[in-house]
């Protein structure tokens, strides 16, 4: 299966990104008209109701040479258009080396006849100026009233001091605390941040407003703003069933397997019928598993008495197993609230019956391994968010064995002529990637790791129509059906001891002198053997949030 495929953004040099304004994002294709009722452009977080603010007026551009010679530039925009009784609540930057892609929010009481002195909105009772470039530029911190907090910094290109009316603060009982992300810029001691909440997960309410945290002091803790929070039990702006399918149908990516890879995907229910075996502690017989997984131990924790391994006195079946099927793979869908629920994160979950040994990169070198990196039942995910104000794609996380990263949606590789991304899996250890190409995790600097080797080939899986919803936990119970095999929290395979001492020797060997008595800290996989992997309800994130830790290109 090939498909021609579409990337939007190679990158905006850094003469553009002085020089011009950045290019709004738009996705491939039109949206769609959703079912009725989501993606209606507002969302109740209970006393208060916010719309998505998109269109902005830049106030400031500021470019910096760093000690490398790499420009450092961003841009702050004031929102405009900002829809009739909502309110200001903060203002927007991004760097300049991007795609004009963010939101703020803007609020209005739900109740506009509230009792002021409860008033959900109050505001400012004056500002505090935090830096000022040398002429041109003034970022101000709303100073709220007392039981009242700041959700955002605005800039100004003037001296004089912004009018109250520029912004709101927000009652203390409606936010939540927030903490910086990533840092958008330096300038000496004035720093710049992206923030999002300090408790993120499907259980938590604080919801992100799209502003900005800068500070003239190097600790990132003295944080004066927070997050806006979901009162809202119901969480109105989430997708029913319905809609999830329809936005499955219309961003399901479509996942690319390496032209050489040996160990496929496989449906669950597949691994079952053609011979995987349930083992328990102390039994020397493995027990066949039904189709549905229904005569598996269900719920508890990973207490080590239970396991699933390959027939270990059928070569044959064993074998068949390990390639897995990709004609029965399908992909698990988990779907979840993300940032207080105004963002549905839909977690794509693939299972392969097998994960492949590793391959090492030494310099020039690439060095097979025979056994290490081997293990039964692999799980691997990834996972597209959307917004719930116009039902758009804003990112997609790409998970890699025990990290990953989010990737923005202007940064992803699209199925020509629609809004699927497209989703690469790595050789033998099925991580998912962005593009093709070689990652490696380990240490770039000295070009010494493991490789993640990424194609297009035949071999893919169309999730928008291979795909079933397993859980979807804020619709209620009873409204999605979870399989048997979900609630197994045991082991998915065995653990493994690797008689890996000679591969470990020819590593050492191969190594420059300077690292061989600190090689296993440059190999981030098991070199001496690895315990059984857990299935998608056992990791952190099933309701937790997504854990960012990259492979380098």
């Amino acid at each position: 299966m090939f498909c021609d495929c579409f990337y939007w953004n190679q990158g905006i040099s850094e003469l553009e990104s002085e020089s011009s304004e950045s290019k709004p994002f738009l996705l491939p294709s039109p949206l769609p008209r959703w079912p009725q009722g989501f993606a209606t452009g507002r969302i109740n977080l209970g006393e208060i109701e916010v719309v998505k603010v998109t269109e902005f007026d830049r106030v400031w551009k500021c470019g910096t040479s760093s000690s490398r010679g790499k420009s450092k530039c961003a841009s702050f925009y004031k929102p405009v258009g900002i829809p009739e009784g909502f309110h200001c609540l903060g203002h927007y930057c991004q760097p300049n080396n991007q795609p004009l892609r963010g939101f703020v929010l803007a609020a209005r009481a739900n109740d506009p006849d509230h009792d002021h002195h409860r008033h959900p909105l109050k505001k400012p009772l004056k500002y505090t100026l935090v830096w000022s470039s040398d002429s041109d530029c003034y970022f101000w911190l709303p100073d709220p009233p007392p039981g009242y907090r700041a959700v955002g910094v605005i800039v100004t290109d003037e001296a004089e001091e912004p009018e109250v009316e520029e912004v709101r603060c927000v009652r203390e009982d409606l936010t939540e605390s927030c903490e910086t992300r990533e840092m958008i810029l330096g300038l000496g001691s004035f720093n710049v941040w992206s923030t999002e909440p300090c408790e993120r997960g499907i259980w938590s309410r604080g919801v992100v407003v799209g502003s900005f945290f800068c500070s003239t002091n190097a600790n990132r803790a003295a944080m004066s703003i927070a997050c806006l929070k979901n009162l809202d039990p119901s969480l109105h702006g989430m997708p029913n069933l319905d809609q999830v399918h329809a936005l499955i149908q219309h961003y399901g990516p479509t996942v690319y397997f390496h032209p050489e890879e040996t160990y496929m995907p496989s449906s669950v229910p597949w691994f079952f019928k053609n011979g995987a075996l349930l083992y328990r502690f102390g039994k020397s017989q493995g027990e066949p598993v039904n189709s549905a997984g229904s005569n598996l131990p269900a719920g508890g924790e990973n207490d080590g008495n239970f396991w699933i391994d390959l027939p270990q006195d059928d070569e044959e079946a064993r074998s068949n197993l390990k390639k897995g099927n990709l004609e029965s793979s399908e992909l698990y869908v988990h779907v979840k609230p993300a940032l207080g629920g105004i963002f549905t994160d839909v977690v794509m979950w693939i299972f392969c019956p097998f994960n492949g040994p590793a391959t090492l990169k030494i310099g020039l070198l690439t060095v097979p391994m025979n056994r290490i990196g081997e293990h039964v039942g692999d799980w691997e995910h990834f996972t597209f968010r959307i917004s719930n104000f116009d039902g758009e794609l804003t990112q997609m996380f790409f998970s890699q064995h025990s990290g990953g990263g989010w990737v923005d949606a202007s940064d992803l590789e699209f199925v020509k002529g629609s809004n699927k991304p497209v989703v690469y899996s790595s050789k033998h250890g099925h991580a998912s990637f962005p593009h093709p190409g070689l990652y490696l995790q380990g240490s770039s600097k000295l070009g010494i790791g493991v490789r993640n080797d990424v194609g297009k080939s035949k071999f893919a899986v169309d999730s928008s129509q291979r795909y079933r919803v397993v859980a979807a936990e804020y619709l209620g119970e009873g409204a999605v059906s979870e399989p048997c095999w979900l609630q197994y929290m045991r082991e998915w395979g065995p653990t493994i001891v690797y008689d890996s001492a000679a591969e470990i020797d020819k590593i050492i060997n191969l190594l420059p002198l300077i690292v061989r008595y600190s090689f296993e800290n440059l190999f981030p996989i098991a070199l001496y053997g690895e315990e059984g992997p857990t299935g998608p309800k056992e990791k952190d994130n099933w309701e937790g949030d997504e854990m960012c830790v990259k492979a380098s290109r």
